[in-house]
């Protein structure tokens, strides 16, 4: 199949903005809690009229320090609370949000406030304000420099209690559907990062839809979602708007470090991740049953859901011994997973990279369904997602309601639809590159089933051609080692030569488990255990299983374990978690010239 679209299950307002969903769950949900936050270390409910308010206080805040429609206000924190309540504040001053990684270096910042023409950052940390402080003089539309952490919301609050509600609610309306909501800043895997402008409109295509095909998942005064991504980055920006738009309950976790307590105390209904996040659960849990004795009955239990998973999806269904199979193991081993993602949920969204067929069938398995899903910055996050009630595992799903898939004749993945960006910020020669009469050309190459799923097989610009002429692409079997509990990051080489390689990193966490368990010395470090031969059996078993996946000639024939992980510090990789391969394969030249020698 070549194209493939659905009808749009949400009509976008014409003269609409983002502001007016805080002010309609006021008025229809006063009383519905549409946030939490934590205080005193316990998680507290924000009502629909408290947050309107909170929103509203700091707008005033913004206007009275001088900010005005269509300017640029950026944000550079963690994710928290005070994120979403400063990014509705700057659409309510009329303002459009900058989104700036709190991980980005003194250069990065000066890249991204200087190009978007910022006259305003609002910071979290004293880092983050020595960061912005370092390169200030080069940024002269910079006026504002406000930090959470030194009373920030506070101190708009205060500034603007002369700025009349009536300026508030003019300023609040003043911005339409196409006007941008705001610039995000791409990764920049490649070159410079790119602003992708992201209208009003943008976000109503994409959370409006989300919202009304997943709408089991989005039950006002049910259902809640804890956000652990990067608010940044666009796919924290789709948890944020379509929480807000259902309404249900929004939670913000800065640090992913006690992750399983936060889960535990907030208990969401939806969890929205990457891959690595789920890979994590289930490799902890498996190190954990290994660890106290039980690491047999684990693997039959997850052999048990992924048949069980398997067989649901099949016309003749589960059979009476596996029905009961997994009845046993649900007692044993499911409902204490289960528990472990917060004991309420039934539901994850996907996104960033694939999750894996196996990975998927074990989740659905367990009972608890990781819906894939596919998009980018320039697709305001998904642009295609499986359905909750008709789920491929294996696919990214359908297009977002609304909008158009269509493969090309080399096989890229091109889009069509409301929800897309409206262009790039200063660059109207890669707006010209990517947008060609309304459609997005993504980089990714791609096949749509019979009913309309969609499939990613690769980027075109990260097409391995061996010197023997095969292309590779290198995603498919990179996702299949990546997925040993052992391998943290892989990076599939070959360009040019005569078979295809691998750089690989090692998981610290799971190689000190390792150490431990096979009888290697305290201490022990990735560059002490790469030339171990223990180790390099199970590395080359992950090897293996990705091996599977592909042709011979595709195959990866030799590997090198490095002797240290891939790194945003070191610029390996982006803070969406993207190999910048570039800069890895001229770091690790070396390593990439051993793989082929001998």
């Amino acid at each position: 199949m070549r194209e493939f679209s659905l009808p749009a299950l949400y009509e976008v307002p014409s003269d609409g903005n983002l502001t007016d969903l805080i002010r309609r769950n006021a008025t229809q949900h006063p009383d519905v809690a549409v946030m939490s936050r934590k205080v005193a270390g316990a998680w507290t409910d924000v009502t629909a009229t408290e947050f309107l308010a909170e929103v509203r206080a700091a707008a005033k805040g913004l206007i009275a320090a001088g900010v005005q429609p269509g300017d640029r206000v950026a944000l550079m924190s963690r994710t928290r609370y005070e994120w979403v309540q400063m990014d509705f504040a700057i659409w309510s001053a009329g303002a459009v949000t900058v989104p700036v990684y709190e991980t980005s270096s003194a250069e990065q910042v000066q890249w991204i406030l200087g190009d978007s023409g910022a006259v305003a950052v609002i910071v979290e940390s004293e880092a983050h304000a020595l960061a912005v402080e370092s390169v200030r003089d080069r940024l002269p539309d910079l006026k504002h420099v406000w930090q959470f952490d030194q009373g920030a919301v506070e101190q708009l609050r205060t500034s603007g209690a002369e700025v009349t509600d009536e300026t508030v609610d003019e300023r609040s309306t003043s911005a339409k559907a196409d006007d941008p909501a705001t610039i995000v800043y791409t990764s920049g895997t490649t070159g410079r990062p790119k602003g992708c402008m992201l209208t009003h409109r943008s976000f109503f295509a994409e959370c409006g839809n989300v919202v009304e095909r997943l709408k089991p998942l989005f039950r006002t005064g049910e259902c809640s979602v804890l956000l652990f991504l990067p608010a940044a980055h666009v796919f924290g920006r789709l948890v944020e708007v379509a929480s807000v738009m259902a309404p249900i309950k929004l939670g913000c976790v800065p640090d992913i470090k006690n992750l399983t307590d936060e889960l535990a105390a907030f208990r969401p209904t939806l969890i929205l991740g990457v891959p690595r996040v789920f890979e994590k659960v289930y490799n902890s849990a498996r190190a954990k049953a290994q660890a106290d004795g039980k690491g047999k009955i684990f693997d039959k239990a997850a052999d048990t859901a992924i048949a069980y998973s398997r067989a649901i999806g099949t016309p003749q269904g589960a059979s009476l011994g596996l029905k009961l199979k997994h009845k046993v193991f649900d007692k044993l081993v499911y409902s204490k997973l289960r528990a472990v993602l917060g004991g309420r949920g039934e539901y994850a969204i996907s996104g960033g990279a694939p999750l894996g067929e196996r990975l998927g069938h074990f989740f659905r398995g367990i009972g608890f369904t990781v819906l894939e899903g596919y998009g980018l910055t320039e697709s305001c996050a998904a642009t295609a997602f499986n359905p909750w009630d008709r789920q491929k595992i294996g696919t990214v799903g359908q297009p977002l309601p609304g909008s158009v898939v269509r493969i090309a004749d080399d096989g890229e993945v091109l889009l069509h639809g409301e929800h897309l960006f409206s262009g790039y910020w200063n660059n109207e020669e890669a707006t010209a590159d990517a947008l060609t009469d309304g459609w997005f050309h993504t980089g990714d190459i791609g096949t749509l089933d019979e009913d309309g799923y969609l499939a990613i097989t690769g980027r075109k610009k990260e097409i391995i051609v061996t010197a023997g002429g095969k292309n590779v692409a290198p995603a498919v079997i990179e996702d299949r080692i990546r997925a040993n509990a052992l391998v943290a990051e892989c990076m599939v080489v070959g360009d040019g030569r005569p078979f295809v390689g691998a750089l690989v990193t090692l998981d610290e966490e799971f190689l000190g488990r390792w150490a431990a368990e096979n009888g290697k010395p305290a201490g022990s470090t990735a560059a002490s255990l790469r030339d171990d031969a223990e180790l390099l059996a199970v590395v080359q078993q992950a090897v293996n299983d990705g091996n599977s996946a592909v042709s011979k000639a595709e195959s990866v024939r030799k590997f090198r374990v490095l002797p240290a992980q891939f790194t945003e510090e070191a610029g390996h990789i982006t803070p969406s978690l993207k190999l910048k391969r570039n800069v890895v394969a001229k770091d690790f030249a070396d390593e990439i010239e051993a793989i082929y020698q001998g």
